[in-house]
């Protein structure tokens, strides 16, 4: 199957991380997986999450779950570098290890730390996908940049 071929069947996820979300993260979770239930009806089969603290993770949770029942479902991480969740609380880094131990494929995007390796992660993932799932409370940073760039590129938005 050719690249345009797949990218027709792959969403991937962009949202803040929890302490800029306006929601709880059980409220978070439920609007994401109606958003992902809307996607896998719509012949989505392929979600890709950027590993993030908050949305990212909570999605692959859900998609995860999702696989579950129906092994149709993959789940790429895209990580933007190594050691990404080194510094991250305890709960946060098991969220992160569940994920990347249940991933149908994990990229590294960047092998190394340096300034704008997040938004070249970012931008990997809306060009390999035909539809984002965003979890965007309008402020300004990674999600904005991911948001704008995905417009320029017409990729369909799912906000919630």
């Amino acid at each position: 199957m050719s690249e345009n071929e797949l990218r027709k069947h792959r969403c991937c996820f962009t949202g803040h991380r929890p302490e800029k979300l306006n929601m709880s993260e059980f409220e978070v979770k439920k609007l994401l997986e109606k958003a992902i239930d809307e996607a896998i009806n719509d012949g989505f089969t392929t979600f890709i999450s950027g590993g993030a603290r908050g949305v990212d993770l909570y999605a692959a949770e859900i998609v995860i779950e999702k696989r579950n029942d129906n092994h149709d479902i993959k789940l790429i991480m895209a990580i933007p570098h190594p050691e990404f969740e080194k510094r991250w609380n305890p709960d946060d880094r098991l969220l992160y290890d569940y994920a990347i131990k249940n991933a149908d494929l994990v990229k590294l995007i960047n092998d190394h730390y340096f300034k704008g390796c997040y938004q070249i992660r970012n931008i990997w993932m809306v060009d390999r996908s035909s539809r984002i799932i965003a979890g965007y409370n309008g402020t300004a940073g990674g999600t904005r940049n991911t948001i704008e760039y995905a417009k320029r590129r017409n990729v369909p938005i799912k906000k919630i």
